[in-house]
């Protein structure tokens, strides 16, 4: 291949940069028909620019990680208000790598252990729990509280025993649980605290950010989220010791911590003598943790990077069509809206409508079906009630505390969306469609 000089890159650089927007630019959006268009649940928004970002750093031919997965971590821990993050494949990922570096050796007699107590909720998504059970710990089940969509407290603290060791609860659909109390509820009792934002980056609780308060947090930038990577997800810490142990995970379990295409950072690569290895066996291939691969790409984080400029406008939207939402729908008989906690700011994923349970059990889906329709995207809760589902169903033998509220939100809770893509018409749209659907309904 021909030897370019950095000038002559730079300007070819420059005239692709220029070739993506012109590409973007030509895509012209329809015109909003009712009926006609849809109006998604969720959606990611997109500028030129991250276009632009995105296929720069494909020029890199780098592809792993590198300066931009720097810079996305520096960027989303500071904005969070954490020590750092390590960034991931996915939000998923990132809850398995939170409950798995609990088990690491390195934090002597606070590991996780086999048999440990996890307080969680039933009423959720479920790779919020899958790695309780998959680093073989005990999932404690407590009920969601409604209208607030938070955890039921008093069930909460009955749930705290000689065996909890952790708690790991998730800001449902944007909406800031009490965060506070969780957090003076681990100090006193030595307990681990795990926040699951995927959902929520932005929310505020207490005047501080959610995912601020516990050991460690988790974001997801799958695309329904706030801002996205293509797939995509960030581990959160406190400590560097904590960051240090989620990025072995996340890399194979190796003791090294050499960023990638770096060697020797600890000056002493042919010094260490770890486990049985004969000492001087090199400490790239020391592995201390059972890990994985759950390495992202730089382009995602190229991605992440510029999406996360527009992060603070991208809240306040979601905000301001939540309101619009709320202004129009907030006089139904036949339905509850959420109430979130008195000292939050939540940062929505979706508008959540509980429907009335007096009204026949079908009426949800009825209403869903309606809405389809009319061309408008609906999801469920998530998992609703996670006892109910086949994978969970053996955790619910001896399950300690009656979950009302969890079975509501599975029976009677659907949402639509607030992202930013949606415009004004279309949530007129939204709220026409309701509206008329409960017109002949009597709660």
């Amino acid at each position: 291949m021909k030897n370019q000089s950095p000038n002559e890159q730079d300007l070819i650089r420059e005239a692709i940069a220029s070739k993506v927007r012109d590409f973007w630019d030509s895509q012209k959006a329809e015109d909003f028909v009712p009926g006609l268009t849809p109006v998604p649940v969720t959606g990611k928004k997109i500028f030129a620019e991250d276009l632009v970002k995105t296929v720069d750093s494909v020029l890199d031919a780098w592809f792993t990680g590198s300066a931009n997965e720097e810079k996305l971590e520096r960027a989303l821990s500071r904005f969070v208000g954490m020590r750092g993050g390590t960034f991931v494949n996915s939000g998923s990922s990132a809850n398995l790598l939170a409950v798995s570096a609990l088990t690491s050796p390195k934090l002597g007699k606070r590991a996780l252990k086999a048999g440990d107590e996890i307080v969680t909720l039933a009423m959720g998504f479920p790779t919020t729990v899958a790695p309780i059970i998959q680093n073989n710990c005990v999932p404690v089940f407590i009920d969601c509280s409604l209208p607030d969509f938070g955890f039921d407290k008093d069930q909460f603290l009955k749930a705290i025993g000689p065996k909890t060791k952790a708690v790991f609860f998730a800001h449902t659909l944007g909406i800031p649980f009490d965060a506070q109390l969780v957090r003076e509820v681990c100090d006193e009792h030595g307990l681990w605290m795990i926040e699951d934002t995927c959902d929520a980056l932005g929310a505020e609780v207490g005047g501080v950010k959610a995912g601020s308060l516990g050991d460690l947090s988790t974001i997801s930038f799958y695309p329904a989220h706030h801002i996205t990577a293509g797939e995509g997800g960030m581990v959160l810490t406190k400590s560097p010791l904590m960051k240090k142990i989620v990025e072995s995970f996340r890399d194979w379990g190796r003791d090294c911590y050499c960023d990638t295409g770096v060697d020797n950072t600890c000056q002493k690569r042919y010094e260490w003598q770890l486990g049985s290895l004969p000492a001087g066996y090199d400490h790239k291939y020391i592995y201390t943790h059972l890990g994985y691969n759950l390495k992202a790409s730089d382009m995602q984080a190229a991605l992440g990077l510029s999406q996360f400029n527009h992060l603070n406008d991208f809240i306040s939207k979601r905000r301001k069509n939540y309101t619009y939402l709320w202004n129009g729908l907030r006089k139904l008989p036949q339905i509850r809206l959420a109430e979130p906690e008195k000292n939050s700011s939540p940062s929505w994923f979706g508008f959540p409508i509980l429907i009335d349970p007096r009204l026949p059990v079908s009426t949800r889906n009825d209403l869903a079906k309606f809405l389809e329709t009319r061309k408008i995207g609906t999801r469920l809760l998530f998992g609703g009630n996670l006892l109910r589902h086949p994978a969970f169903q053996h955790w619910a033998e001896g399950q300690r505390f009656p979950l009302p509220n969890s079975d509501e939100v599975m029976n009677n809770c659907i949402w639509v969306g607030v992202h930013p893509s949606l415009s004004q018409e279309m949530l007129d749209w939204i709220i026409s469609s309701i509206n008329l659907f409960f017109e002949d309904v009597a709660a």
